[in-house]
């Protein structure tokens, strides 16, 4: 494409717009992931630890491939360089401070769950294995890693195209929704065994959109939106749940049905979880502040 008809993509329509990046970014993608898991099986291996080799590194090749056309698109599409910047990513203090925040607030409103939980002799704590510092360390790392990868990908890329076209809680509502909904790329069967756990996804998605809208956002006069905060929150929820699931550390009493303490042990499948959902919603919503633009 010519730089003036990469230029006229800022005029289309959002849907169009998303679907031009996600086709280019699969055109740079598979080509290059496509041999990496035949070079993988050329080394040997059992056919899980090939399948999880070739699967990290090809994730790793798309999100580089991904950061890379964002800021190929901001060049040549929106003509703004500094694109990643506009959708909250930076690397200072301030926003170190508030992805710290975001992880106690969210391993903190986990333990909560489950201590009211356990309060109410629903669940059992158990006592930490040997291995649990391994498991901790390693959950914060995988934790950090996804809060990363999908809030730049979430509350990054795709609310900033959605913003462009709609006001500022028709697109809180769409993201959230496209997050809820991406979840249940699955086989049928499964789908509707687990569509209970979408208002729940749906509930976080939109949380952490107000996460990101922050008052602390505010500086010197201007907001920001840092990604700092949503990143911290939504690592902090997946590594509080790492610690308690892999780290065994807690065993149903079965005194409550599956629907209200969550299926298949999923806290976003059950009543308590999206009660407590609601309540990091609101808490979220009433220190975000209101954009009109």
């Amino acid at each position: 494409m010519t730089k003036q008809s990469l230029s006229r993509l800022s005029q289309c329509p959002v849907f169009l717009r998303l679907g031009v990046f996600i086709f280019t970014l699969l055109v740079i993608w598979v080509p290059v992931a496509g041999p990496i898991y035949f070079v993988i099986a050329s080394l040997g291996g059992t056919p899980d630890s090939i399948r999880n080799t070739a699967s990290i590194l090809t994730l790793l090749l798309l999100y580089t491939e991904f950061i890379w056309l964002v800021r190929f698109w901001g060049r040549r599409v929106y003509g703004q360089p500094d694109l990643l910047w506009r959708y909250g990513l930076e690397f200072t203090r301030r926003s170190g401070l508030e992805l710290l925040t975001g992880l106690a607030i969210g391993v903190f409103s986990l333990f909560a769950l489950f201590g009211t939980q356990g309060i109410w002799g629903w669940v059992v704590w158990k006592v930490p294995s040997a291995s649990f510092l391994r498991i901790l360390l390693e959950g914060g790392l995988v934790s950090l890693g996804l809060g990363f990868a999908e809030e730049l990908l979430f509350r990054g890329w795709l609310l900033d195209e959605l913003q462009r076209d709609y006001r500022p809680g028709m697109a809180l509502w769409m993201s959230a929704g496209i997050y809820a909904a991406l979840h249940f790329i699955k086989p049928l069967e499964e789908l509707l065994r687990t569509i209970i756990t979408f208002p729940a996804l749906l509930l976080l998605g939109a949380t952490l959109v107000w996460a990101k809208r922050s008052r602390s956002s505010w500086e010197d006069g201007f907001w920001r939106g840092r990604l700092g905060l949503p990143i911290g929150l939504h690592a902090g929820l997946v590594w509080g749940y790492y610690i308690v699931n892999v780290g065994q550390l807690i065993e149903y009493s079965n005194q409550a049905p599956a629907w209200i303490t969550g299926i298949d042990r999923n806290p976003l499948a059950g009543i308590m979880g999206l009660l407590f959902l609601t309540l990091l919603f609101l808490a979220m919503k009433r220190q975000a502040v209101k954009i009109s633009c």
